[in-house]
């Protein structure tokens, strides 16, 4: 995410951001299956990892957790959280070969061009073990435009992710749809993508 207005917004509305997610993942399901299909010790990244709340759930399963964020006010918070490993960096910082068993990048690359989506999923898929798991949430549409606080978002449809995947050599695995209520209080419809190597 190289946006400089959405960076502003979620470094001024960091501890909205947190109060929320926190209480998001108590209910994740997505996150628990995530964790669970992943063995004892695994070593995952959080990608854009926000205040932490998915990366301290993953930790206190057992899980190695490598948490990158672009956002400082975001990565101060993560790093409260015991046993993650929480790096200031943005998408474009992902590097390395067969490094993880899992990436979550759940709401997070949907901030991401659409020209540059095929790069990252392709840095991911390079960054994955063999067999291993990704996890990623966008918002659902066509096209691209700001929130009514500012941030800029990148819309997809099923077909489409599910081809970008796909060119980057990802197969998804499991889908699920739905309407939730982000930072800016708009509800709007969503796909979570499970998927593997």
């Amino acid at each position: 995410m190289s946006d400089p207005e959405t960076l502003k917004v979620y470094g001024a509305k960091a501890q909205d951001y947190d109060q929320m997610t926190d209480d998001f993942n108590k209910t994740d399901h997505r996150l628990r299956t995530f964790v669970a299909a992943l063995p004892q010790g695994a070593h995952v990244l959080d990608l854009g990892c926000g205040p932490g709340a998915s990366a301290a759930l993953m930790a206190d399963h057992g899980l190695q957790v490598t948490a990158m964020d672009p956002v400082p006010e975001m990565i101060a918070l993560a790093r409260r959280h015991p046993h993650v490993d929480a790096r200031l960096a943005g998408f474009d910082d992902l590097s390395g070969t067969d490094v993880y068993d899992g990436i979550w990048a759940n709401f997070s690359l949907l901030h991401a061009a659409r020209a540059e989506m095929p790069r990252h999923l392709a840095a991911i898929a390079q960054a994955l073990k063999p067999g291993g798991r990704f996890h990623i949430g966008v918002k659902t549409g066509t096209g691209s435009k700001r929130d009514p606080i500012g941030r800029l978002y990148t819309y997809y449809t099923d077909a489409e992710l599910t081809g970008l995947l796909k060119d980057a050599g990802l197969f998804v695995t499991a889908r699920e749809t739905g309407v939730t209520t982000g930072l800016d209080g708009v509800e709007a419809p969503y796909i979570c993508l499970a998927a593997h190597g």
